[in-house]
């Protein structure tokens, strides 16, 4: 089986291409197990760090019509659709947002159309669906109402999944991830990013900037969660989720404060100081109208994974992905 990941030299799809080929096989659109003899690596900036003669490398921009064209084809058996514009460069380029995460979405599913093969495809959206006057739990039956471009964007994303797979031309599965926390490297564009510089930075010796208050409640996985969510969607028999191609993966809730406190718990309050509590007004807002926590049930009864508590979380990035830890609890 071939198979691709889009957005493959970014953090999620690095570490996802190498989840998959140390796993060695996919389940196909007839659930059996395909062993992967060739894994496709796209992305705007070149995937590396990953030595396997499998894997594929190619740059380019997805937007593109004929840079999408010339990787998916019959072979293709799974596509893990990762790449995007994330939600604060979205909302500040229209035009780069649309193009990328609605125009080339469009252009992946239409190519999955014309090879006829009804490749399974596992969208990547986001908690960012929800919005506006939210409850305190949010279930299965809380409509769609997001308040910003990407929100809206990825909304959009999800509906032509369920269309394009209601209309029999492929397998789809759409993802609404939690704000992955804690990514290493340096932050990004994403308004959630404080949720990873705030544990990161202080864990490297460096100031990590808060720009929302203690109070303000985010719905949170880990980055091993979110990879497992990725496989796990792909391996699901697509008589599991029937007309709801859509899946809520499993986080848990926590207030910037309380991310604070867990960090202090696990390194130590002289880490815990190098937090800098600054609000911008422009993220808190958008922050504060994700939701703060959805019901786990029906993932958890299709086998997604959960973490267990922030705690848990900062002491797998200290011993995972830190590169120099810094402060106790080693």
């Amino acid at each position: 089986m071939k198979a691709i990941v889009t957005g493959g030299a970014g953090f999620l799809g690095s570490r996802l291409a190498r989840a998959l080929l140390e796993r060695g096989t996919l389940k196909d659109g007839e659930g059996r197990d395909q062993p992967i003899s060739k894994l496709t690596l796209i992305d705007v900036t070149e995937p590396a760090g990953i030595a396997d003669g499998r894997v594929s490398r190619i740059t380019g921009d997805i937007s593109d019509p004929a840079v999408l064209k010339s990787i998916v084809d019959r072979e293709t058996g799974a596509i893990f659709h990762l790449a995007a514009i994330v939600s604060g460069m979205a909302e500040a380029d229209f035009d780069l947002g649309m193009r990328i995460n609605v125009d080339a979405t469009r252009t992946l599913l239409e190519l999955c159309r014309e090879a006829g093969n009804r490749p399974r495809v596992v969208f990547t959206s986001s908690v960012a669906v929800f919005g506006g006057d939210l409850p305190p739990l949010l279930n299965d039956a809380t409509p769609l109402n997001p308040q910003t471009s990407y929100g809206i964007e990825k909304a959009i994303g999800e509906f032509l999944v369920a269309d394009y797979t209601r209309k029999g031309f492929l397998d789809g599965r759409s993802l609404r991830l939690p704000t992955i926390t804690v990514r290493p490297g340096r932050p990004n564009a994403a308004a959630s990013s404080f949720a990873s510089g705030i544990i990161r930075e202080p864990l490297n010796g460096e100031e990590g900037i808060c720009p929302v208050g203690r109070d303000a409640r985010i719905w949170v996985a880990s980055p091993r969660t979110a990879i497992a969510a990725l496989i796990k969607a792909n391996e699901l028999p697509s008589n599991a989720l029937g007309n709801r191609r859509w899946i809520n993966v499993p986080g848990i809730s926590v207030t910037a404060g309380e991310m604070a406190d867990a960090l202090e718990r696990v390194a130590g309050p002289d880490v815990a100081r190098r937090i800098r509590w600054a609000r911008d007004e422009r993220i808190e807002k958008m922050v504060l109208g994700w939701p703060a926590a959805i019901d786990n049930e029906r993932a958890l009864q299709l086998g997604f994974e959960v973490d267990q508590n922030f705690d848990a979380i900062v002491r797998r990035y200290m011993k995972e992905d830190m590169v120099a830890p810094v402060g106790r609890g080693l």
